[in-house]
């Protein structure tokens, strides 16, 4: 049976949870972890090893290079046999371990939740890990804490919290212990507190109801789960080309087969041989090698701050076409700063950036009426200042803990003007009533009242002015000139925030009808959210990508203008659009405004979903940025859903393909740029195995077709193919960006991987390793063995494959200017490619094993010379092909 505990008794939801107000014993609450497991969302299942290596073996390579040992095995040739099922354990193992590896990455988001809570147990308060807390425990609430679980109010003391993330309400809910009806609306249900929503103000205790998928938020959660990893569009295509040309493979082999049994080769041996053709046909290893390259770029951006949740994202960040993205905490700092202090005697500039108490306002002696500005801002504020490592924050509302930093600029201690005013009386601050007032024990004599809010709100509240140290009315004239002044402070992008006190108060309490009626002004604070400066790069980077810019805000109209002209998102005679707008234009003309106009203002999470469907419709690619539980349709709608990893709910991250560590736009731009420097990647691994797996089939059935003798054994073929392929394929995919990655278009996701230039390249690079393998083999028969001859035809074809590494690094660029050691992956697989294939020719065992011999200096100097052709061609390539651009340009 369902509890509503919004509607029992304090007393009975006590009873029925079995808690208490001193909190569960140590012992109890071990016991509950148990049973409820941690407070925490489930985790996906783990990853399980056995799986992987199984689907390792589940592959039809693998089931070829079987036959191969087998038909060995049949005709005695052992060696044959040992070193196929060697090349088997160690494909197998690397494909295993780099598969492993890739999915550990893809595990790698941990759950972002409230890292502490703090809970009553024993009687005492505690610190724990919020993964322990458990139902009955009595959680403790103060200003700036992330609730842990969900909970029933025990106790309230103007106790708000920001629930918008849950419900969409964007004013902080009030918390009380009266008891409800069962049909309350979740959002109405102020006596109750929910998972990783924020306290703003006040302070209360909560016992718990309901821990990790137990909670509303783990409602949503399971929702919104996504079942199973979802293969890119890229992989799918590949899996399906990889499939066609193994089909075209196996057919191959089969007419090579009967080509060979028809010019008198050995059945077996035969039938080695179309084994290995069938092996070099069928590229096996393109889905690995995508998911590997994939899963090496979700590291290297996890290095930027960027945690990539699933595959198909990396491959999409390439084509982003626009960023929509939120302004606080990801244009902005998320460190609300103090840049002007107005009172009715002049204009204070204040100096310094975020929470470190450095910097000041201006170089004058601090006068009484700034100084009063001031005590009201400490005073009236629940925020508390920290300090770590050199490294400023603030515990609770940032608009206040700009207040306390301007304070200490003025060489104020706001916790010892705390102390000096007793606190007798709090109105919290809630967006109804848009003030905040505070009754204090005045040091000298009675009581005093302060008042800070909206500058709209308080004005109405003044009956007087503090002009030159005197108290003046606050006539119509100076009403207009307080106007005028808020005016210029929006007109600069300023959030403003006005300051008012009453001295003097007889009452011990006071009714808010009393707060707002007969105050002082004394002063308006005019603050900004400082942009990043990161983020104008960014932007600028965006421009010049072909990347469109837009930023969407809850925000005044203003502030967001201000800021995104400071970055760059919009220029010339571009005006925000409002919530309110948007309300009544079409999709159509919501993606031209998006494009043009480039900022929204004023808006709800569902203008989110309106602008991304417009923009979707238009056939854009677009990355969206979001961070509460009503942002989650849209960040799932998105081509990419970007939430926030500091400010971002449970849910929001679980919708989200990608999460920031640190909120910042510059790491959305980073991540872009590795996007498109992933598929660079794949498109260059690609090529080289194509190309070479290409000249090893074109040199295979030319030798048959026109006569000769087989220029490679079976196993020469395979190790070929699955050892020096290898050896360079995962190092390209690690390959850095070349040049000014951002200084050209996105790419259309249906573009796919070959373009007919580069199918160009593959068909005239595979020929001249055909050709050069061919007529070595052909000269060396002349004067030599047919093993010598082998051999040979085999180190060339090797030494092909060295250089056309090289050669797939860039399409455009030359060896030499990209730095052949530049790439220290491919120079270290290459070395060990290298020491491989001396090691089969010269060595007992190597010979022996592989029916190769020797080579001389000469025999070498002339396999280098042919290997290095494919080089040299390609090289003379890059540069007409760039002298032809210049020409063109």
């Amino acid at each position: 049976m369902k509890t509503f505990w919004h509607s029992a008794t304090k007393q009975e939801v006590l009873e029925k949870l079995g808690g208490t107000e001193q909190g569960l014993s140590g012992d109890d609450a071990a016991r509950r972890l148990k049973e409820h497991g941690p407070n925490e969302l489930e985790k996906k299942e783990e990853i399980n090893p056995l799986f992987i290596l199984l689907n390792q073996i589940r592959n039809p390579l693998i089931y070829l290079l079987f036959a191969a040992t087998v038909i060995s095995l049949l005709v005695r040739h052992w060696i044959d046999a040992g070193i196929i099922l060697l090349v088997v354990v160690i494909n197998t193992l690397l494909g295993f371990i780099q598969e492993y590896r890739a999915e550990k990455t893809l595990d790698a988001l941990q759950k972002m939740t409230s890292p502490k809570a703090k809970v009553r147990r024993n009687g005492k308060v505690e610190v724990i890990p919020s993964t322990k807390v458990v139902p009955g425990d009595l959680l403790i609430l103060e200003t700036g804490d992330r609730v842990a679980a969900d909970g029933r109010m025990i106790e309230s003391i103007d106790l708000a919290i920001d629930e918008s993330a849950l419900t969409g309400e964007s004013n902080p809910a009030n918390k009380s212990m009266e008891i409800l009806p069962e049909d309350t609306p979740l959002a109405d249900r102020d006596n109750m507190v929910w998972s990783t929503t924020v306290v703003t103000g006040g302070r209360g205790s909560a016992v718990i109801t309901g821990t990790g998928m137990d909670t509303e938020l783990g409602k949503i959660a399971e929702k919104l789960r996504s079942k199973d990893r979802q293969m890119t569009p890229l992989q799918r295509r590949m899996g399906d080309m990889s499939a066609k040309l193994g089909a075209a493979g196996v057919v191959l082999a089969l007419l090579l087969f009967g080509l060979g049994l028809a010019r008198g080769f050995g059945l077996f041996q035969m039938l080695l041989f179309a084994i290995a053709v069938a092996v070099s046909a069928i590229p096996e290893g393109l889905p690995a090698v995508i998911s590997i390259t994939l899963a090496l770029g979700m590291k290297r951006m996890a290095r930027h701050n960027a945690l990539i949740r699933s595959l198909p994202a990396v491959e999409t960040l390439g084509s982003t076409t626009v960023i929509c993205t939120d302004k606080t905490g990801t244009i902005t700092k998320n460190e609300m700063t103090v840049t002007r202090i107005w009172t009715a005697d002049r204009l204070y500039e204040v100096s310094g950036v975020g929470y470190k108490p450095e910097g000041k306002i201006e170089d004058l002696k601090i006068s009484d009426e700034l100084a009063r500005v001031l005590k009201i801002g400490a005073v009236c504020n629940n925020a508390h200042l920290s300090e770590e490592n050199n490294i400023w924050s603030v515990r609770g509302n940032p608009t206040e803990g700009a207040l306390l930093t301007t304070a200490k600029k003025a060489g104020m201690d706001p916790d010892q003007l705390r102390k000096q005013y007793n606190r007798l009386q709090e109105f919290p601050f809630s967006s109804k009533q848009k003030y905040m007032a505070v009754l204090a024990k005045s040091p000298d004599s009675g009581s005093i009242l302060f008042v800070k809010g909206a500058p709209d709100r308080v004005a109405d509240f003044c009956s007087h002015i503090m002009i030159n140290d005197q108290r003046m009315p606050f006539t119509k004239e100076l009403r207009n000139k307080v106007e005028q002044s808020n005016s210029d402070l929006a007109r600069q992008g300023l959030r403003a925030l006005m300051g008012a006190f009453r001295e003097n108060v007889t009452q011990p309490r006071l009714e808010r009808s009393e707060v707002e009626q007969g105050l002082t002004l004394a002063g308006i604070w005019g603050m900004l959210d400082p942009a990043r400066p990161e983020a104008i790069t960014a932007v600028k980077n965006c421009h010049s990508a072909g990347i469109h810019v837009v930023m969407i805000t809850g925000d005044h109209a203003e502030t967001a203008e201000a800021i995104a002209r400071k970055v760059g998102i919009i220029q010339g005679g571009s005006k925000p659009v409002t919530g309110a707008k948007l309300d009544l234009m079409s999709e159509q003309e919501v993606a031209e405004r998006a494009l043009t106009d480039a900022v929204f203002a004023r808006v709800s999470p569902q203008h989110k979903t309106k602008i991304l469907q417009a923009l979707k419709l238009r056939g854009e690619i677009v990355a969206m940025t979001g961070d509460g539980v009503n942002d989650a349709p849209a960040l799932r709608g998105a081509d990419i859903g970007v939430a926030m990893g500091r400010a971002g709910t449970e849910v929001a991250k679980e919708a989200a393909d990608m999460v920031l560590t640190d909120d910042d736009f510059a790491t959305i731009v980073k991540a872009v740029e590795e996007g498109r420097i992933i598929f660079a990647n794949i498109r260059r691994t690609i090529f080289f195995l194509i190309t070479t797996n290409s000249g090893e089939i074109i040199t295979l059935a030319a030798a048959l077709l026109i006569g000769l003798p087989l220029p490679l054994t079976a196993v020469m073929i395979l190790w070929i193919n699955l050892v020096t392929d290898g050896a360079c394929t995962v190092p390209l995919g690690v390959e850095a960006g070349h040049g000014r990655v951002l200084s050209h278009p996105p790419r259309r996701p249906e573009s796919g991987i070959f373009t007919s230039a580069m199918i160009q390249r593959i068909l005239f690079l595979s020929m001249i390793m055909a050709g050069g393998t061919i007529g070595l083999f052909y000269y060396k028969l002349r004067t030599a063995s047919i093993p010598e001859a082998q051999t040979v035809a085999f180190t060339v074809l090797a030494v092909f494959q060295w250089f056309q590494a090289l050669n797939a690094r860039s399409d455009t660029k030359s060896l030499f200017s990209l730095g052949i050691f530049s790439n220290r992956w491919l120079v270290t697989g290459l070395a060990i490619a290298i020491s491989l294939q001396l090691l089969v020719i010269h060595t007992p065992i190597g010979r022996q094993a592989f029916r190769t011999v020797s080579l001389s200096i000469s025999d070498w100097a002339l396999i280098l010379l042919v290997g290095a052709s494919i080089l040299v061609v390609e090289e003379a390539r890059k540069y007409f092909s760039r002298r032809r651009k210049l020409s063109e340009e």
